[in-house]
């Protein structure tokens, strides 16, 4: 090789050299300093709902924390998708967050294709908290255990009829496997909601719902709903009274609702960190604890790596019960 050619490929080489480190010092740096600015927290579901609630809720202890205004931007449409794939495709600096509920992990099992990839493009931080999801039923049915209303299904083949909040919702599959487990056959009602779901299982159009304690709670202690079982793995000690799914002759039946913080794929590991020390310090706050607990939700906490199994492990989960039942998500359809 010619010596300047040779001249011009060591050049070539010290100078990507030089670059690369120059953009892991300035990532070093950045990490260092931050936050420097305020920091934007997607909702990617409507004002009011239990993920802006629980954002809100955390929003001023991360203030506190990190010394920088968080803002509590709602962005709902498509079932949560375009919310998610603005911080999939935001700057990954960790001035855009992500708080989403299960439903994420229930979308790309669904939808037959995503502007981002679930496991990819968006890191894990942690989990804000979880709540079991309650096996409800119209408070007129004659049956007050889910043996019981099991029993009752099946004297009346096809006769029952389940809500959720949209098709390929979390609570359409978690109510799909139960009835394989079960051997039971109740017809599908769709609503845009959770909350029409739980009213139309009021007013008998639909017998039984699966559904988050703080949408039913109103319901069940006036008396128009009755809960039978709730889905946590072992009694939650908030509804310690309330069998679980997987007592009442289901084992190993779970179903629960958890919501979790996010960011974009590539933030640097420091900025990952601190932000997942920050969440598990507000999560033992008493206060913010008992806020959450009014909501039925329990703190989470644990590790981004905890988190990115669990996302992936459900993803895998919702994907086998899907392709069993035949379920795909359309277009404006409720998570």
């Amino acid at each position: 090789m010619p010596f300047s050619r040779l001249t011009e490929l060591r050049w070539a080489i010290v100078g990507g050299l030089a670059a690369a480190l120059a953009a892991l010092g300035a990532g070093a740096a950045g990490a260092q300093n931050y936050p420097s600015r305020a920091i934007r927290l997607i909702v990617p579901f409507p004002a009011g709902g239990l993920v802006d609630t629980s954002a809100r809720l955390l929003q001023p202890y991360l203030e506190n924390s990190l010394g920088q205004p968080v803002i509590v931007e709602n962005r709902p449409a498509a079932s949560g998708i375009v919310g998610t794939e603005t911080v999939a495709k935001a700057p990954a600096d960790g001035y855009t967050l992500l708080l989403v509920a299960s439903s994420y992990t229930v979308i790309p099992a669904t939808a037959a294709k995503l502007p981002y990839d679930a496991e990819r493009d968006l890191v894990p931080i942690g989990i804000v908290g979880k709540n079991p999801l309650f096996f409800v039923i119209n408070a007129g049915l004659p049956a007050r255990t889910l043996g019981e209303f099991v029993a009752l299904a099946k004297a009346r083949p096809a006769k029952l009829n389940y809500a959720t909040p949209g098709a390929a919702s979390q609570a359409m599959l978690i109510t799909e496997l139960f009835d394989q487990r079960a051997g039971i056959a109740m017809q599908h009602i769709p609503y845009r909601g959770s909350a029409p779901a739980v009213m139309a299982t009021v007013a008998g159009e639909t017998q039984f719902t699966v559904v988050s304690p703080v949408t039913s709670l109103p319901q069940i202690r006036a008396g128009t709903l009755r809960a039978l079982a709730a889905g946590s793995l072992a009694r939650d000690e908030q509804f310690p009274d309330l069998p679980t799914v997987a007592e009442s002759g289901f084992p190993n039946f779970e179903a629960i609702q958890w919501e979790g913080l996010l960011t974009t794929a590539g933030t640097p590991r420091d900025i990952v960190v601190r932000l997942n020390a920050e969440l598990k310090r507000a999560l033992r706050n008493p206060d913010l604890v008992a806020k959450l607990a009014v909501l039925g939700v329990s703190p989470g906490g644990g590790s981004p790596e905890e988190f990115q199994a669990l996302i992936s492990r459900e993803i895998r989960s919702w994907t086998e019960i899907a392709r069993a039942a035949d379920i795909k998500m359309g277009s404006g359809e409720q998570p």
